[in-house]
């Protein structure tokens, strides 16, 4: 006779290593620190239009004011994002993902104005890719 009262045990996904759960959280932490960095990026464009040296001939050329409103609200994400990604889950997982392709492809529009800030923010941005997708909490129902 098979006794309901215990669940059964899926054995059939390996659980994560703890490099990769460490992993996360480290990529959570880093998430939250790129996003205030990349708001208080945003802030300083917004209050001081000449803080960031303009190149000419710039195929991106948007005012620096529009790149401290796009930095703002992405690091604002990207930080209630990193928070999230606490919780395990793999919704905050994918979010997390797509919120750092983001991340990273403002910065690197970005590049002339601060090159190497956004150069920083870039490999971090891909170092939680990397984690979060190494990781298996996307996999995960």
């Amino acid at each position: 006779m098979t006794d309901f009262r215990t669940a059964p045990t899926d054995t059939s996904r390996p659980e994560p290593s703890g490099w990769a759960m460490g992993g996360v959280v480290f990529a959570a932490t880093m998430m939250i620190m790129i996003g205030v960095f990349q708001a208080l990026e945003g802030l300083a464009a917004i209050i001081d239009d000449d803080f960031y040296v303009v190149l000419p001939n710039y195929t991106f050329d948007l005012d620096v004011t529009a790149w401290g409103w796009v930095h703002l609200i992405v690091g604002v994400l990207i930080a209630v994002a990193g928070f999230y990604l606490f919780t395990g889950s793999a919704v905050a997982g994918g979010v997390a993902i797509a919120l750092a392709m983001v991340s990273a492809i403002s910065n690197f529009f970005f590049i002339p104005y601060y090159p190497f800030w956004s150069l920083l923010i870039i490999a971090l941005c891909v170092f939680v890719i990397w984690s979060v997708a190494r990781s298996g909490i996307l996999s995960r129902t």
